[in-house]
């Protein structure tokens, strides 16, 4: 049984104060994330309870209490305030989901830096635009990750420390590096952690918008606020729960509710960390007895493609609240799962600008499948006229989702880019960039994006991004980015493009194009297909309609072409 309230008991009267009242955090108080999913769990008695269990490639394991995961907080943030990090200097975490992605993310947030998790299969182009416009002043990584920050790292007078987490003196360390093992140092017991308070910044995650230059988005302390209710409340997260979070710390779900949300309620989570098959990740569930799992719309129906048989195989009975996140979920997944799991997946629906789930299909509710749900409590979610920008009475009608300002966890503004943040907001209403429409019973359905980013199996995509990398090319004289439709990942990257002379277009050329973009770029950016044209569609003042080669792909009307060059 759920722990939490009906969703129309809590709707009434909501107050943040609640969690605050929780959290005993009074308005105006210090309050540091690290040290409330640490030092705070233990004090409340659960010091030797397990914070986190482990599990990577070739059946390496590990398993940590909340007291293991304090003092391996205090020893990161310790060596890198003896390195000279300060409060509100960035410290970039590029690593696989090994235990030390998860405590460095904490020891940053304890001595009042800032964290930046970027997900390490990005290329070394990709990550030379983020730590250039943060002017990251170390990061954290692998050996098998070192080789692209070595490329970039003479175009970043900023980054002055590198952290090798499993230098192993094979090699001699190169400039500006530093081995650091969390098995070899000393625990540190006790931490002086950073006084930051409320507004004090706390993370930047990285996004992509329409403009194509990554945008860093800039969340605060008080974040905790939401993360800890809407965890507690949509999750339904319960003391005696074991919980996996599927995503990556590289990205705001992996750090919002794969670290934030269920270690601030002291919850146990799992952690894999190898690539996904649908029976490694059915014997891992069953394994560790996982009560409680957020995945996203992909990976669901990659267990789809993969059948019930191998469902069968095993024991999933431990299994009590499933949840989705990061694109929209079909219908038809909601249904499987009732079907397979004899429990739904409960969509939700939220940003890395929100910070939280700010809709969603809330435990005990009615699931309508293929709907988002309904606003969180004391989430404010209406849908606007596009040109207006009032809200629309009429259900059913489409229109641009958007969210009263004032939640505790909203972006407080893109990294170095306050005209950006500021054009989010008309009206006093925070425009997410999506349109949905709203039924009579107040449940929102996802229509589609309000702009070019591409959305690959939960993971965003600028097209200007690719499009930049694909003419680094010699071979490439123009090219444009679009989604193409997709079984699995529900869209996936397709190019257009022209070809310098001398070049013949053939798979031999197609080939060395992607290999060329494989080590630039994310491979969840990798381009599906190439096609080869003479020309692409263009404005009369020379920008190209991207729009036009999306309606071709996913078969629809094309619209207005009165400013299209050849009309």
């Amino acid at each position: 049984m759920s722990n939490i309230g009906s969703y129309e008991e809590r709707i009434e009267g909501f107050d943040w104060s609640l969690s605050e009242k929780e959290l005993e955090y009074t308005p105006g108080d210090r309050i540091n994330i690290g040290w409330y999913c640490t030092d705070r769990i233990c004090r409340m008695g659960k010091a030797d309870k397990t914070a986190l269990i482990w599990e990577g490639l070739g059946g390496a394991s590990r398993t940590y209490t909340f007291n293991d995961i304090r003092l391996a907080a205090n020893t990161i943030g310790r060596f890198l305030r003896d390195l000279g990090i300060a409060d509100q200097d960035r410290v970039c975490l590029f690593m696989d989901k090994i235990p030390e992605l998860y405590l460095g993310f904490l020891g940053i947030l304890k001595i009042g830096a800032i964290a930046q998790p970027l997900f390490s299969a990005f290329g070394d182009e990709s990550l030379l635009v983020r730590l250039e416009n943060a002017e990251t002043s170390a990061i954290i990584t692998q050996r098998k990750h070192v080789s692209k920050v070595r490329k970039i790292r003479d175009r970043l007078p900023h980054l002055k420390h590198i952290i090798i987490v499993d230098y192993d003196g094979r090699k001699p360390l190169q400039e500006r590096e530093q081995a650091f093992s969390l098995d070899d140092a000393d625990p540190v017991e006790e931490l002086e952690v950073f006084p930051t308070e409320a507004e004090s910044p706390s993370v930047l995650h990285y996004t992509s918008g329409t403009t194509g230059m990554p945008k860093g988005v800039k969340h605060v302390h008080y974040s905790l606020i939401a993360q800890y209710l809407t965890a507690k409340w949509v999750l339904d997260l319960q003391d005696d729960d074991i919980y996996w979070c599927t995503a990556d710390p590289g990205w705001v779900t992996g750090t919002s509710y794969g670290i934030i949300g269920p270690w601030s309620l002291g919850i146990t989570q799992c952690v894999l960390d190898c690539g996904f098959s649908a029976a490694a990740w059915y014997r891992f569930i069953e394994k560790h007895r996982v009560t409680v799992w957020y995945s996203a719309p992909t990976a669901i129906r990659s267990l789809m493609r993969a059948g019930e048989e191998v469902v069968k195989d095993h024991d999933l009975s431990g299994l009590r609240h499933l949840a989705s996140v990061g694109e929209p979920l079909n219908s038809e997944a909601v249904i499987w799962s009732g079907k397979v799991f004899g429990k739904p997946f409960h969509d939700t629906y939220w940003q890395t600008e929100t910070g939280v789930i700010m809709i969603a299909n809330y435990p005990g509710m009615k699931v309508k499948p293929g709907s988002m749900g309904k606003p969180f409590p004391g989430i404010t979610g209406v849908i606007l006229d596009p040109v207006s920008h009032e809200p629309i009475a009429e259900a059913g009608k489409i229109g641009l989702i958007a969210f009263k300002p004032g939640w505790p966890s909203m972006m407080r503004t893109y990294w170095n880019n306050e005209a950006t943040y500021q054009a989010k907001f008309v009206n006093n209403w925070y425009l997410s960039g999506d349109r949905a429409s709203i039924d009579n019973e107040g449940y929102f359905w996802f229509v589609g994006r309000d702009d070019d980013v591409i959305n690959t199996g939960g993971h965003l995509v600028s097209p200007f991004e690719v499009e930049s990398a694909l003419l680094e090319h010699e071979a490439v004289a123009e090219s444009a980015v679009v989604s193409k439709p997709d079984e699995v990942n529900m869209e996936v990257v397709k190019a257009f493009v022209m070809l310098n002379p001398g070049f013949e277009p053939d798979a031999e050329l197609e080939l060395k194009i992607m290999n060329f973009i494989r080590k630039k770029l994310s491979p969840l950016a990798m381009p599906q297909e190439i096609e080869y044209v003479e020309s692409l569609p263009k404005t009369r003042s020379g920008k190209i309609m991207r729009r036009l080669l999306h309606a071709q792909e996913w078969g629809e009307e094309i619209g207005d072409t009165s400013t299209l060059e050849d009309e």
